[in-house]
């Protein structure tokens, strides 16, 4: 993959600011991205970064988390067990707009004649501002200044302020504000689910041809408008409202009128110079998966009440005292780097409007910026996001894991449809049902079993919440183990090794193979942690595990043969090579020339066909490598550098999965400079639009990467076992990083310079942890400092695919026969 080495940023336009994302002019050009940039959220409704005048967005959309509809997936040519029913997220009424006209003239920021211009997404406010100054046709001079939030205090409430001054004449001013539906039911992408050059992209979300949302209810209260909705698949149902309050010295007044789509509230102002008109906007969304349409109407209504007892600069208050509780638990600052930092707290604000008020819903792969990816929640959740949140904000964590316990149900009737038994969680989903209509990249990622688990032994460990098992999180343990000792088997002739075929690991350019080296890596965790659980609730809740047993039906036995198949799981190794292959075929396969792909060939997966890609020794995003960071201990050192080595040439990077973690084992492995190179790579990966679909929305799992790169990887921390332990390795031109985890309630900064690392305790009484080995209890009120010496190597190089040595089979296939060769500097 190209890699990136310098602030890819155009600074004229995107000036440095360590605390905003700021652009200085509007460039049509970039809009789709910077509507997806300039998003407003807080993991339940999201705003898009669309121009309050709502004329001419890329995808004018507003979106509630898990808010879908479903159609039937029809098949070519069917299959027992295909997936059946589809899902996509939908754009629900559109709230924000408010459309402007000046002596009739439309404010169409497109097309006007844009004197001064800045907009300001605020990671200390929580708010996007924006500040113009317009001159009409006529030659009147319009200052236009607005500001917008989605609430982090209030779950269901946005809030718009709006103002309009003449500068140098009166004039006619006439504001129009809207609830509208826009009738196709999803975003207004100009070719649906199509790349723009009209190649199908399956990360695009899907279109309807018929309507989605059906008219339940509309009511106008003076200045208040409701509108509700029903969909017509999902029977999903939804209600949104909207209150008016116009303050200005000018005379004034209204008009009002309702149907089905559109709700429209419009003041007339004869408004003089130096004469502010503001217009404080509340607006409110509420959904359910059945409660009738009226009764989430009233729900609306008492948002609404609430609002309007709270002044907007009250509201205001609140989302700061939010943020600066998140960015005391969350923030990581990087000395002497201001426009890294800018990117840094962009992506850890992200994070908070992706995840902070999901509150028991799962967390999306664009979270709520956009429709890619339908709108779908992915295994991405529990290995990139879910680190973070048990570190950060343990409730979050808790409530996203709940999500997963919600559906374990879905889950057991799917690995039964599958001729299982246990759990098989599904890979692409919304509501539960597996939604991707191509199994061999998504039925067969077996590996969300052992993810999800993974994640949940994670929380447990950072938080000490060991009631969370006993309340039911357990069973995710048990059903999955129970998965994989099915799954697998016990090979005859002398082999005495447990294997699982026909999967796919987290790399979907090689699919449907036998002993993906991820998946058993992952499903021996899996099974010992089940292991451990029920053992643990044995003795300490004797009560609550007996219930578990009666509950699940669980055989005393069943452990034992856990354990057993977690002991003897096949870890595939070649040792002519050297190196972990990624499943048992991989090395047999012919090497893809990287090198010589022109960069008009990629992604792979948009100008190959899948039986190409499948031929070769080529990944879209890491495997191994990610076996090698979430399952470190069970690797030497030697091995992680040559597994590294060897899957660096073959990475295409075509996922935005990838780069984050090959930065944290590069940095591992002594590749300091290459760590750093992905590490930016991933850092702006949205905001340089490097993927070229930022317009889609939000890649949520690279940002929680990102967090994963500074901590995992330059601050070089690891929780294999639940023991925190550091060993850091800053990128040579930095001076400083700070972060902060937080370990059974106690939080601790971490600040790592290049000769030392100083470990304080903010708040709690205390944390054990270990720097390179050496055991360290922290106390409030004693910060210890602990100086670094050079530990491994620092390497240079970048391997390719000429690297790789081998001598070719009579089939074409390369056996290979050494790992790539790179200089190494002591």
């Amino acid at each position: 993959m190209n890699l990136i080495t310098t602030d890819p940023l155009d600074r004229n336009h995107f000036p440095v600011d360590e605390w905003a994302l700021v652009e200085t002019e509007f460039d049509v050009d970039i809009q789709g991205r910077t509507e997806t940039l300039f998003s407003v959220g807080n993991g339940y409704l999201g705003l898009r970064g669309n121009v309050e005048e709502g004329r001419d967005g890329y995808a004018n959309g507003t979106y509630v988390n898990g808010f879908h509809e479903t159609w039937p997936i029809q098949h070519a040519e069917e299959a027992f067990g295909f997936a059946s029913v589809g899902q996509t997220i939908v754009s629900v009424p559109d709230a924000k707009i408010i459309r402007l006209y000046v002596d009739d003239e439309p404010f169409v920021l497109t097309e006007a004649d844009i004197l001064r211009y800045s907009r300001r997404l605020d990671f200390v406010d929580g708010a996007l501002v924006r500040e113009l100054e317009w001159r009409t046709p006529s030659g009147k001079r319009v200052l236009v200044r607005s500001r917008r939030m989605v609430s982090f205090t209030d779950r269901h409430l946005a809030v718009i302020d709006y103002e309009v001054e003449m500068l140098d004449a009166e004039a006619s001013v006439l504001i129009s504000s809207q609830i509208l539906n826009r009738q196709d039911g999803v975003d207004e992408y100009p070719a649906g689910p199509a790349a723009e050059n009209g190649v199908f992209d399956p990360r695009k979300a899907e279109s309807f041809r018929e309507r989605v949302l059906q008219p339940r209810l509309k009511r106008a209260d003076g200045s208040r408008y409701l509108l509700g909705y029903r969909t017509t698949n999902s029977s999903m149902t939804l209600a949104c409202g909207a209150e008016h309050q116009l303050i200005t010295e000018n005379e004034w007044d209204q008009t009002s009128s309702i149907d089905d789509d559109l709700a429209k509230h419009v003041y007339r102002v004869a408004a003089e110079p130096g004469r502010p008109v503001r217009l404080i906007k509340t607006i409110t969304y509420h959904t359910s998966r059945g409660v009738p349409v009226r009764e989430l109407a009233d729900r609306c209504g008492r948002t609404l009440d609430r609002a309007r007892e709270t002044s907007v600069d009250e509201q205001y208050r609140k989302q700061r005292e939010w943020l600066a509780d998140f960015w005391r638990r969350s923030d990581v600052e990087v000395e002497g780097q201001p426009a890294i930092q800018q990117a840094v707290r962009w992506n850890l604000f992200q994070l908070a409007q992706s995840t902070a008020r999901t509150d028991g819903g799962g967390i999306a792969a664009k979270g709520v910026s956009g429709s890619g990816y339908g709108g779908h929640y992915f295994w991405d959740t529990e290995v990139y996001v879910l680190p973070f949140l048990s570190y950060t904000a343990p409730l979050v964590a808790r409530n996203a894991l709940r999500f997963r316990q919600a559906m374990l149900e879905q889950a057991r009737s799917r690995a039964a449809e599958l001729n299982q038994r246990g759990a098989l969680f599904p890979w692409r989903t919304i509501n539960g049902q597996e939604s991707s209509a191509y199994y061999a990249a998504s039925t067969a990622q077996y590996h969300i079993d052992a993810d999800i688990s993974y994640a949940l032994m994670q929380y447990i460990a950072a938080t000490g919440d060991e009631d969370f098992l006993t309340r039911g999180a357990i069973d995710i343990l048990v059903e999955t183990a129970r998965l994989w000792a099915d799954l697998g088997f016990w090979r005859s002739n002398g082999d005495d090794h447990f294997h699982i075929h026909g999967v796919t690991g987290p790399d979907e350019y090689t699919t449907v193979v036998n002993d993906n080296l991820y998946t058993n890596v992952m499903a021996r965790a899996n099974l010992r942690s089940a292991a451990r659980a029920v053992a643990l609730l044995r003795n300490l809740e004797p009560v609550a595990y007996e219930r578990m047993v009666s509950r699940l039906s669980l055989q005393e036995d069943e452990c034992h043969e856990w354990l057993r198949a977690a002991d003897k799981m096949h870890i595939p190794f070649d040792v002519r090579a050297g190196i972990h292959p990624q499943d048992a075929a991989f090395l047999e396969k012919e090497l893809w020339d990287l090198e010589h792909t022109p960069a008009c060939k990629r992604p792979l997966l948009l100008h190959y066909h899948p039986l190409v890609i499948y031929r070769f020794q080529v990944l879209k995003q890491a495997d191994v490598v990610l076996a090698l960071h979430l399952q470190g201990n069970d690797f030497t050192a030697e091995q992680k550098r040559s597994d590294f080595e060897y899957y660096e040439a073959l990475t295409t990077g075509d996922s935005t999965l990838s780069a984050v973690v090959q930065s944290i084992i590069a940095a591992e492995v002594g590749y300091h400079h290459l760590a750093l190179k992905y590490f930016l790579s991933s850092l702006f990966v949205d905001l340089s639009d490097l993927h070229r679909n930022t317009s889609d929305g939000i890649h949520v799992a690279s940002t929680g990467g990102v967090w994963s790169a500074l901590v995992y990887g330059f601050g070089g921390m690891r929780d294999h076992g639940g023991r925190i332990t550091f060993e850091p390795r800053l990128p040579e031109t930095w001076t400083r990083v700070s972060f902060r985890i937080t370990l059974h309630g106690t939080r601790v900064r971490a600040d790592v310079t290049q000769d030392a690392i100083t470990l304080t305790v903010e708040s709690g009484r205390s944390a054990a942890v270990a720097v390179y080995g050496e055991s360290v209890y922290l106390e409030a009120g004693h910060p210890v400092t602990v100086r670094l010496g050079h530990h491994g190597p620092r390497l240079t190089g970048t391997p390719t695919t000429s690297d790789i040595e081998g001598t070719r089979r009579a089939d074409g296939s390369i056996v290979t026969s050494s790992i790539p060769r790179i200089t190494i500097n002591p």
